[in-house]
């Protein structure tokens, strides 16, 4: 199991998730750091900060969506996993390997479901090669 200190940026829906109740995320998790950055809405995310995360040293990017045909935006969860699945094959391509990117859902009233799944992708990652940043 790689052991290294664990960088990990989390996009989300500010009008669904608030800082705070991602600060749970990290509780009792060493060697991990998180940095959260808020959107109008999961869709708005861009491919370029995606690769931004990476370029600064992300292992892995989680991006917080609302549930599909839930999103105020008609199409907002849907961009949002097409740019993921987009970052996903640019990274494999360039030999990071798969699995340092993940679109949750978020569930109506479903924080604790996020958080738990956020938690998974942080086991998976620290089971991965680190990330060098350069190869970006």
């Amino acid at each position: 199991m790689n052991k290294h200190s664990l960088k990990i940026y989390v996009f989300y829906c500010s009008k669904d998730l608030e800082p705070y109740q991602l600060v749970g995320v990290c509780g009792g998790l060493d060697g991990i750091t998180i940095k959260t950055i808020g959107l109008p809405c999961s869709g708005k995310i861009d491919i370029l900060y995606l690769v931004k995360a990476f370029e600064t040293g992300a292992d892995g990017v989680v991006i917080v969506a609302c549930k599909q045909n839930e999103c105020r935006h008609p199409e907002g969860s849907l961009w949002a996993q097409k740019r993921a699945e987009a970052v996903e094959s640019l990274l494999e391509e360039i030999g990071m390997g798969k699995g340092r990117m993940a679109v949750i859902e978020l569930q109506k009233d479903g924080v604790e479901q996020a958080v738990s799944e956020i938690k998974d992708f942080f086991d998976s990652i620290r089971k991965l090669p680190q990330a060098q940043s350069s190869n970006v």
